[in-house]
């Protein structure tokens, strides 16, 4: 399943989000008081784009996904999330018990973090990727190994990107400094996307009296 745009707007004293697309033939009407309604120029609506993408669809990304789906994004689901990196090609490399799998489909609901291929050099960065996938570091009769460290798919993943920024001459980053500059933030907007979405789902339309001034950034 896809998940599309919300469209956000001030009608009624209330915030509203709501999949109608402004731009279309019919008139945006308030699913409240059944209106048209009309802007102006500092009361346009706002469209809040879907957090969860298709990660075969990024090139040279870091990508968060889930076995239950996007659900594995919400704060009341507890299942282990699972991340890799994607090559120029959308081909996602991950670490697991077989060893790298890299796999062409299953990142279709997926949490992208872009990346830079050194130099924008995308062929540098696939041969990179598979080279360093290639180690006996990940190797898949050492992923217990790997587990008890803390390592596993992040690790391989954050590996990766520290090796792309040493051949630069860069310094690495740090597991917290990734997690809390690049993830967290990302997190909480699919969290609070995915609430107002299956919302908008049911009953077709999510409202609430708090006014937003910005929506999560990711």
């Amino acid at each position: 399943m896809g998940f599309r745009d919300l469209l956000q707007f001030r009608h009624c004293d209330r915030t509203i989000f709501t999949l109608g697309d402004p731009a279309g033939p019919t008139a945006l009407r308030c699913p409240i008081c059944c209106q048209a309604v009309r802007f102006g120029l500092m009361e346009a609506p706002v469209r809040i784009q879907t957090p969860i993408r298709d990660g075969h669809q990024a090139a040279c990304s870091f990508l968060i996904t889930s076995q239950v789906g996007a659900a594995g994004f919400s704060e009341e689901n507890e299942s282990e999330l699972h991340v890799g990196i994607s090559n120029s090609k959308g081909v996602v490399f991950s670490y697991t018990e077989l060893g790298v799998l890299r796999q062409q489909v299953g990142w279709e609901q997926s949490i992208i973090v872009p990346l830079v291929a050194p130099g924008n050099d995308r062929m540098l960065w696939d041969t990179q990727l598979e080279t360093f996938s290639n180690l006996n570091t990940w190797t898949g009769d050492r992923f217990q190994e790997q587990r008890e460290f803390g390592s596993c798919c992040y690790g391989f993943a954050l590996s990766y990107i520290n090796h792309v920024m040493r051949s630069e001459g860069s310094e690495p980053i740090t597991r917290e400094h990734f997690t809390s500059q690049y993830i967290l933030h990302r997190m909480e907007a699919a969290s609070k996307y995915l609430s107002v979405y299956q919302d908008v789902c049911q009953h077709g339309y999510h409202s609430t009296a708090e006014s937003y001034r910005s929506w999560p950034t990711y």
